[in-house]
C-alpha cells in the first residue's frame, strides 16, 4: 500500500491534499477541545485522581490505532515497514519523559494540548506555548554540552515484540488487556477521589472494550505477514525488474557511486566469511543472508539519499537478498551486475596477486589470491579517474517517507 500522502495527492491533487490535511488537523484539535483537553484544570485533575479523562481518551486513541494498524497489516491493507517508528534512545528517552511529565504536572498542559488551549484564546495556553518555544530555543543552544548523552543507548527501531520475543498478536492483546485494566482502575479512582459514579458512564464503552479484546485475540491467530507473504504479493511486478535487468548495475556505475558524495552508499556483501576475507570491495559490509531480516529495521533508518548495493560472487545470492529487501519495502536497492567475479574481471585482471581461474560452479569465486587481504587489494578501491567505461545508468533515487510525529507531544 502506498504511503497516505501519496494516495491523497493522487486522488485530490496537490491543493486538494492540503485541504484534506487541514481538515484532519482541525478534526484532531476539535476532538481534543471537546474532550476538555484545552482546560489546564481538567488536565491537571488526573494527577489528583479526580478526573481521569486524559488517561482514558489518550489510551483509547493509542489502543484503537494499534489494533487498526496491525489488523490492516495482517490483512495486507497496510505495509507496517512504511510507517515511521521512532528509534529508541533508552536513557535520553526516559529523562526526556520525566522532564515532560514534570512540566505537564506544573503547567497543566503537554505541548499539543497547549496549542489547543491557545487556539481557544486561553491565557495560560499562550504562556505554555511561549514556554515550549523558549525551551526549544534553549535546548538548541545547549545540546552540544550533553550531545554524548543525547545520542547514547541507541537501540534502533526497537519495539515491545522485539524486547519480549513475543508475536505481535500476543503483545497487542496484552496491551489491550492492560488498557482495560487501567480504564477500570481509573473509574474506581474517580469514584473515590472525584466522587463520580461509574454506573452513570455510557454503557457503550463495554461494547468498545469487547471489540478491542476480540480484535486482539483474532490477531494472535492470523499473525503478521511473513517475508514470503509479502514477496508473493508483489512478485509478478518485481520479477519484471529482474528479467529486464533494471536493478543490476554495472561495476563502473558502482565505482562512480562510491565517489558520489551526494549519495549515502551502503554496500552489503552476502557471501560467506571465507570469501569475504579473501577479497571484498572497500567499505562493503558482510551480512549473513539468514540474518538480513533482523537488519531491515536499521536499513529503514538510513537517510533518504541512501543507495543499497547487494553483491555475491555472481548474482544468485545477491538476487535472493534483493527480494527480501524489496518485500520489506527498503527503497533504492540494487545488485552488482555479475557480482564480485565481474568486478574483478573489470578492475582486477591487471593486479599481479590475483589470478583468473577457469569457470567455476554457480556463485563461486573464479579467481585465486596471493593472500586474504580483504579490502586492501588495489582493485578493491580503484581510482575512478583511471577508467573510462561506458554503462547504462540504472540508479534512480526513490522518494522515501520522512519522519513524522504525533500524539500529545
Amino acid at each position: 500500500m502506498a504511503p497516505f500522502p501519496l494516495i491523497v495527492t493522487d486522488f485530490f491533487g496537490r491543493y486538494g491534499g492540503y485541504l484534506v490535511y487541514l481538515l484532519i488537523g482541525f478534526a484532531f484539535g476539535y476532538v481534543l477541545e471537546i474532550s476538555g483537553f484545552g482546560n489546564s484544570k481538567k488536565l491537571a485533575a488526573q494527577f489528583y485522581f479526580k478526573d481521569m479523562t486524559v488517561l482514558k481518551v489518550m489510551f483509547t486513541a493509542i489502543v484503537v490505532a494499534m489494533v487498526l494498524i496491525f489488523m490492516a497489516s495482517a490483512v495486507g491493507l497496510l505495509d507496517y515497514n512504511l510507517l515511521w517508528v521512532n528509534p529508541t534512545y533508552l536513557w535520553p528517552g526516559i529523562v526526556g519523559g520525566l522532564i515532560m511529565g514534570i512540566g505537564f504536572i506544573i503547567g497543566g498542559f503537554c505541548p499539543g494540548t497547549s496549542l489547543v488551549s491557545a487556539a481557544t484564546l486561553k491565557i495560560d495556553g499562550f504562556f505554555f506555548v511561549f514556554g515550549v518555544i523558549f525551551g526549544i530555543f534553549l535546548f538548541g543552544e545547549t545540546v552540544d554540552f550533553f550531545d554524548i548523552f543525547w545520542n547514547s543507548s541507541y537501540m534502533g527501531r526497537f519495539t515491545i515484540p522485539d524486547w519480549l520475543g513475543l508475536s505481535t498478536g500476543v503483545v497487542v492483546l496484552g496491551v489491550v488487556l492492560m488498557a482495560l485494566f487501567m480504564f477500570l482502575g481509573a473509574e474506581q479512582l474517580e469514584r473515590i477521589f472525584g466522587k463520580k459514579e461509574p454506573k452513570k458512564a455510557p454503557k457503550v464503552r463495554f461494547v468498545g472494550a469487547g471489540v478491542l479484546l476480540l480484535a486482539g485475540i483474532v490477531l494472535i491467530f492470523i499473525g503478521q505477514p511473513s517475508f514470503v507473504d509479502r514477496w508473493d504479493k508483489i512478485a509478478d511486478e518485481k520479477e519484471v525488474l529482474l528479467e529486464e535487468r533494471a536493478v543490476y548495475i554495472h561495476p563502473a556505475e558502482l565505482l562512480d557511486t562510491m565517489h558520489d558524495h551526494k549519495l549515502n552508499l551502503v554496500m552489503i556483501d552476502v557471501r560467506d566469511e571465507a570469501d569475504y576475507n579473501l577479497y571484498h570491495i572497500a567499505d562493503s559490509n558482510r551480512s549473513n543472508p539468514d540474518e538480513i531480516n533482523d537488519l531491515i529495521p536499521e536499513f529503514h533508518l538510513e537517510p533518504a539519499n541512501t543507495v543499497f548495493v547487494l553483491m555475491s560472487n555472481d548474482e544468485t545470492a545477491a538476487t535472493e537478498a534483493w527480494k527480501v529487501f524489496i518485500a520489506e519495502s527498503v527503497p533504492n536497492v540494487y545488485i552488482l551486475e555479475g557480482g564480485i567475479n565481474n568486478w574483478l574481471a573489470v578492475f582486477g585482471t591487471e593486479e599481479a596477486s590475483i589470478v583468473t581461474l577457469q569457470e567455476s560452479p554457480n556463485d563461486q569465486l573464479r579467481f585465486d589470491f596471493a593472500a586474504a587481504l580483504g579490502g586492501s587489494y588495489q582493485s578493491a578501491d580503484p581510482d575512478p579517474h583511471e577508467y573510462e567505461l561506458e554503462y547504462i545508468p540504472k540508479i534512480k533515487l526513490e522518494l522515501k517517507r520522512a519522519p513524522s510525529s504525533g500524539g500529545c507531544g
